[in-house]
């Protein structure tokens, strides 16, 4: 079982909010409509499931919207619902989601857990005709994963890795130096494994988009590098994104100094 869903004419097209959009044989999405700089046109909750199957797995129920949950309920028998990271725009709804299907909420993070033990580096789950794959990938927050669902070519990222743009670091220590080690983990995954972000469109190949993303953070450490050359050894991070930033909104620019100070700290770690 393999393979992204062709599009038909009665296809929604990205982004619609609150369809069911195909995207892989075992992956549908629902757009959440809370739109913003920083979630893009919104955050995608993944609805998986085998071909036949009528339970499904529900990854990130989103924001605490009425309209969005009556249509993830309207999905089928909810079996599990998974949860990417700890971010709200992904777990907001998850218990009063969780408790009105009455299924068991998995997460990294213990205090997101809900009828159930957490997820552990590796570990395989058995849900809905599929086995899902846990893959740890720090980075973004210090409780992010990925799923691979080996047998539809297809991984959910979450934060991790977007369809659009490229991901704001953690403010844990080490962020960046994990998200390096996260990145080549998913750049290893098979050619044509299809990305299904939790922002943004899907992608084809999530490999090549992780190797994007590890240029474009190489590229990032150099320019720190050259504004530590000009500013000194002890910059603050926003004196820093004055400079590497200069051509990314200004509003963005407190996202950015969380971005910078992952990436000072990292720099004082390996040089």
């Amino acid at each position: 079982m393999s393979g992204r869903v062709v599009p038909g004419p009665d296809t929604p097209e990205h982004p619609a909010y609150e369809q069911l959009r195909p995207v892989t044989a075992a992956a549908s999405v629902v757009l959440a409509e809370n739109p913003s700089p920083m979630t893009l046109d919104g955050t995608n909750t993944w609805i998986l499931r085998a071909p036949g199957q009528a339970g499904c797995v529900v990854v990130d129920p989103g924001p605490d919207d009425p309209t969005h949950l009556d249509r993830l309920a309207e999905c089928g028998p909810v079996e599990l619902v998974v949860l990417t990271h700890r971010h709200l725009d992904h777990t907001e709804s998850a218990r009063t989601f969780a408790e009105r299907v009455g299924a068991p909420v998995r997460a990294l993070d213990p205090t997101l857990v809900l009828g159930a033990e957490g997820l552990v580096a590796g570990e395989r789950l058995g849900a809905a005709g599929l086995d899902l794959r846990v893959l740890v990938t720090p980075g973004h927050t210090d409780d992010s994963l990925c799923l691979v669902v080996d047998d539809d070519a297809s991984v959910l990222t979450g934060d991790t890795v977007l369809g659009r743009g490229t991901t704001v670091l953690g403010d844990h220590d080490g962020a960046l130096t994990e998200y390096l080690d996260s990145l080549r983990r998913l750049a290893e995954l098979p050619e044509g494994t299809t990305l299904l972000p939790g922002h943004g469109p899907d992608l084809p190949d999530a490999g090549d988009t992780a190797r994007y993303y590890l240029r474009h953070r190489e590229q990032r450490l150099d320019q720190v590098r050259a504004a530590l050359r000009e500013l000194g050894p002890d910059p603050t991070p926003r004196q820093v994104v004055e400079i590497v930033y200069a051509d990314v909104d200004e509003n963005l620019w407190p996202a950015a100094d969380q971005s910078v100070a992952a990436q000072l700290a990292h720099l004082r770690r390996v040089g």
